[in-house]
């Protein structure tokens, strides 16, 4: 800023390349995940090309026959891509609308909790399932759910009643997965809006309260409504991977080799994972993965207009 000849300040913009050498020292910092999203995102993506092709290996990528949408034809045939989109979605759906509620619910209770020690203590072991692994997760089911010296096995046994063979059971499945995905995340996500309700503004709270409002008044018009943009900022980074699933909770708790059970338990990451291991099949297993983040950009672009119609400043872009 300098100041012209009658005395008035003037504003000098500067040129774009001023402002690259001025933040080089963030633009710095940022190297190591620009150069984290080249290698592991943009470097692999010619390789969709094999989605369109009957893969050779000796000829390689781009020299291998062109057989443009065949494979996806054969998937749409075959049944697999309608189930495996239904039962994608339908999980995710669960997890976000049943995860959101528990969360924000813990959230809120973990915000009236007094004892300052007490609410350290709960929230950590409600943190500690997020940092165990999925073998783990896998293990221990099975250690609950196995037919022959499973607990659950002799819990029934226990009360005069016939245990059951999970594992040759499909239809329990969904609420087993479900069950094992909220236990592990809750504790994670309720952290997030506890700490986004720790931003409320007390003296808000405090008028309420001196106004006579109980706990579910401030819920209501005040904790709710200020977490507002959390929710809907989670909730479209969530929709944005709606296609994607937990392969690691699913491959552990089903395993890869259980048919009985894929109709209600295969996913897109499952599938593409048993096509590549047992058939070397790449050109399917290329297509549904290809399908799959189509499918979930379209998701984000079609969820991200929704929000814009509603209110532009919780959008995205």
């Amino acid at each position: 800023m300098k100041k012209s000849k009658n005395g008035q300040k003037q504003v000098i913009k500067k040129s774009h390349w001023k402002k690259i050498t001025d933040s080089k020292t963030l633009l710095l910092m940022c190297l190591p995940a620009i150069a984290f999203f080249i290698v592991f995102f943009y470097c692999p993506l010619p390789g969709a090309y094999i989605a369109f092709t009957n893969f050779n290996y000796k000829a390689g990528i781009f020299k291998s026959e062109f057989v443009g949408f065949d494979n996806f034809k054969f998937l749409l045939n075959s049944g697999s891509l309608w189930l495996l989109t239904r039962n994608t979605i339908l999980y995710n759906l669960a997890f976000i609308i049943l995860g959101n509620i528990l969360q924000i619910t813990i959230a809120i209770l973990l915000n009236e909790i007094k004892n300052k020690a007490f609410r350290k203590v709960s929230q950590t072991v409600m943190f500690l399932p997020y940092f165990i692994s999925a073998v783990l997760v896998g293990l221990l089911a099975f250690n609950i759910l196995n037919y022959e010296f499973g607990f659950l096995t002799t819990l029934t046994k226990f009360f005069g009643k016939n245990p059951i063979s999970v594992y040759q059971t499909p239809k329990v499945w969904p609420v087993i997965i479900v069950l094992a995905q909220l236990w592990q995340q809750t504790g994670y996500g309720s952290i997030v809006y506890f700490a986004a309700i720790c931003g409320i503004d007390a003296e808000m709270i405090e008028a309420a309260q001196v106004d006579g409002a109980n706990i579910l008044a401030k819920i209501r018009y005040i904790i709710l409504p200020s977490l507002k943009p959390t929710i809907i900022i989670l909730f479209l980074f969530a929709i944005g991977g709606i296609m994607k699933g937990n392969f690691g909770l699913f491959y552990n708790l089903v395993g890869s080799s259980n048919a009985t059970l894929w109709p209600y338990t295969d996913i897109v990451e499952t599938y593409v994972y048993r096509t590549l291991m047992n058939n070397f099949n790449f050109p399917n297993a290329s297509a549904v993965g290809l399908y799959q983040s189509f499918f979930g950009f379209v998701v984000v672009m079609v969820s991200n207009w929704i929000v814009r119609k509603i209110d532009k400043d919780y959008a995205l872009f």
